[in-house]
């Protein structure tokens, strides 16, 4: 499924080598950069079991597991810029590599390109509506996160935090390939696929921050403690500032207010070392680790019961690789 959607999406992208001049060239090379990167394209494999679930062949929801993977890429570059990021898939971000407006223009690019597939398909228009409803959910959960690092709010909850994920992350990663799988194939998405994907989508995001302390740089392919960097509101770090004693935290959340480039390496290892051996990690790691069992309870006997109960368990094990993972 993997490579079925990689050389779907790649197809439609432009070739540097047709391009009728440099710059054009350059522009086409800044398209397929990310998405030649790899990458597991789990939300497009996602999607695409879970239409043959429902029964659909595999052609009928390749372009939306294709338009699904675009989304994720053109988001990823505009994310880097926003967070400052310096790494991505194991290389220097986009606009790292070029600069800002053309990283910008390129992500902006993808996105059209993200509609064009769609619209080439000729899918019915609650397909268009749900892709409008990812798109307007994941930009409100990033203006969550970035106010608050603006703001420099600290008088954040875990709730907070899990309204936050929901919307930024959880919906794109879980709810939405469960229910475009079921729309492109005529059906009326389940009612679990909801509650039951935003809980594995939570814990996707969880364990993703876990890793971003606890994982291996050579698989991780971000920069190893960047959250801290960029001051990233997670629930480790929220579970952290609860518990430390007023000197800590004060030392801290100096730390988080520092602009990235600023901030001391010194103090850095200081809060890493800290979330780790307080148990806020370990913590995070338990929250994400329910999540998922109560998700992926609650949506087995559903994903078992479509006319392909076999893609069903396929569907199953994709949710399951979102938490179970070292990268």
């Amino acid at each position: 499924m993997r490579e079925a959607i990689r050389r779907y999406l790649l197809e439609r992208l432009p070739d540097p080598k047709a391009a009728p001049r440099p710059e054009l060239a350059q522009y086409a090379q800044l398209l397929r950069d990310y998405p030649e990167r790899g990458g597991k394209l789990l939300r497009g494999q996602l999607l695409l079991a879970t239409a043959q679930a429902h029964g659909a062949p595999p052609e009928r929801a390749l372009p939306a597991a294709a338009a699904l993977e675009l989304f994720q890429n053109w988001v990823l570059i505009h994310d880097d810029i926003e967070d400052a990021s310096e790494m991505r898939r194991g290389r220097p971000t986009l606009h790292r590599l070029y600069s800002v407006p053309l990283a910008l223009n390129a992500g902006d690019a993808l996105h059209a390109v993200m509609w064009r597939v769609l619209l080439e398909a000729a899918y019915p228009t609650p397909v268009l509506q749900e892709f409008a409803r990812l798109v307007e959910t994941t930009a409100r959960g990033q203006h969550l996160d970035l106010a608050w690092i603006e703001a420099e709010r600290f008088d954040l909850s875990p709730e907070d935090y899990l309204e936050m994920v929901r919307q930024k992350a959880a919906y794109y990663t879980a709810v939405a390939p469960l229910k475009l799988g079921a729309l492109v194939a005529g059906h009326t998405p389940h009612p679990a696929f909801e509650p039951a994907g935003l809980q594995l989508g939570v814990a996707f995001q969880i364990i993703d921050d876990v890793l971003n302390l606890e994982g291996n740089p050579d698989k991780y392919g971000k920069e190893i403690a960047g959250d801290l960097r960029e001051g990233k509101r997670t629930l480790i770090l929220l579970r952290f500032l609860a518990a430390a004693p007023p000197a800590e935290r004060a030392r801290a959340e100096a730390l988080l207010k520092t602009p990235p480039a600023e901030k001391d390496p010194a103090e850095l290892a200081w809060l890493h070392a800290r979330l780790r051996h307080t148990g806020a990690v370990a913590y995070a790691r338990e929250v994400a680790h329910r999540l998922a069992r109560e998700g992926l309870e609650a949506l087995t006997p559903v994903l078992t019961a479509l006319p392909d109960p076999e893609a069903g368990r396929t569907v199953l094990e994709l949710l399951e690789a979102l938490v179970e993972r070292e990268a």
